[in-house]
């Protein structure tokens, strides 16, 4: 333990996720023997992005506009949505620029062991989105685990009534991977989405 205001910026740093006791301490100590200007460029941009970010009014991705560039873009199709849990999924997805609909971020996923329903997600709003019958699909995106899970089959439950094409994101083995280390879930996916060989 360090004293004072040292300890106080490790404790900070340890409170980040994915950031442990080991990780603040190297965080910090690295801000203390950085240059001065450095660490003012560092305070100044998290004091700014916090002023200035905020979430898209539409889909609750960040922006820093009422409203994100992808819901501002008129290229993008407005017949297909994509439903993820959070906003840095966005960014995977459109790294692969394999998609060019809209998106709606949740917020989160369903889980009830951390007291998450579907009400603290942004599930109204989707539903609200979807009144107006321009959309004709939603793509499920949630993540692979059992949270994920339980989202999407909620979804697909609230959706269907509503006469949509209700998809979900294919999944089944990594390129590269061993079939002796894949679980059975991930085997079983990929028995059940196997295509056609070309």
């Amino acid at each position: 333990m360090y004293e004072g205001v040292v300890q106080d910026l490790i404790d900070e740093l340890g409170r980040l996720p994915g950031v442990g006791p080991k990780s603040a301490q190297r965080i910090a100590f690295h801000l203390l023997q950085a240059d001065p200007a450095d660490v003012k460029r560092l305070a100044d941009v998290l004091v700014e992005v916090k002023a200035r970010v905020k979430f898209c009014a539409t889909c609750f991705n960040v922006s820093e506009d009422d409203q994100c560039r992808i819901c501002r873009d008129p290229r993008r199709d407005q017949s297909v949505i994509c439903v993820v849990e959070e906003y840095k999924d966005v960014v995977a997805i459109e790294r692969t620029r394999e998609f060019r609909g809209r998106y709606h971020v949740l917020g989160g996923a369903i889980s009830p062991i951390d007291g998450i329903g579907p009400e603290q997600l942004h599930i109204k709003e989707l539903l609200t989105r979807l009144g107006d019958g321009a959309v004709t699909e939603v793509i499920l995106a949630t993540d692979p685990n059992l949270e994920g899970e339980a989202t999407a089959t909620y979804l697909t439950r609230m959706l269907g009534p509503l006469g949509l094409r209700v998809t979900r994101l294919a999944s089944g083995l990594p390129v590269g991977g061993d079939l002796e280390y894949a679980d059975e879930v991930t085997l079983g996916r990929a028995f059940a989405g196997r295509q056609a060989a070309t």
